[in-house]
């Protein structure tokens, strides 16, 4: 089995929701195991203290009529990013933006791609796994941070196409 086929079956696995998966041949054993329980986080939230009633009205701020500038600024932004394609992560792992810390940036904003060329790594199980795009555009948006976990088809780029 070679290095292809083997990230292929991380990514089947991922994809998959298989929690463990085995494969052995003559002189080759290799098991994939994902540990998909929820991880769960507490949080403590702060609390107000209590604000008189007149001191609260006094406080409170006043309702500002919208213009015709605001009220069109909203929907515009929303079709605005309608006309994007977006590039999802095809695994779970850590995005890394370039192929080490000293080298620059596979793509930045502005770029344009074109399909098939590498925009991205992630790493899964010790893995580097160079993600292709499959679309033709210009990067308008990097959503995820350098060295940031992902997870399956999390949004990574917005592409507007070409």
């Amino acid at each position: 089995m070679d290095i292809k086929q083997i990230q292929e079956l991380i990514k089947f696995v991922s994809r998959s929701g298989v929690n463990e998966v085995a494969i052995e041949q003559q002189d080759f054993k290799i098991t994939i195991k994902t540990n998909q329980t929820p991880t769960v986080v507490h949080a403590t939230v702060p609390v107000a203290a209590p604000v008189p009633p007149a001191a609260a009205l006094a406080a409170a701020p006043q309702a500002v009529p919208a213009t015709a500038e605001t009220k069109s600024a909203a929907p515009s932004a929303a079709e605005d990013t309608s006309k994007y394609i977006t590039i999802k992560s095809p695994m779970i792992g850590t995005f890394y933006r370039s192929s080490s810390p000293e080298k620059p940036s596979f793509v930045n904003v502005g770029d344009e791609v074109s399909a098939g060329k590498v925009i991205c790594i992630i790493e899964a199980m010790k893995l580097f796994n160079e993600i292709e795009s499959e679309v033709s555009g210009k990067i308008v948006k990097v959503l995820v941070d350098n060295a940031s976990p992902v997870e399956y088809d999390q949004p990574l780029f917005l592409v507007e196409p070409i």
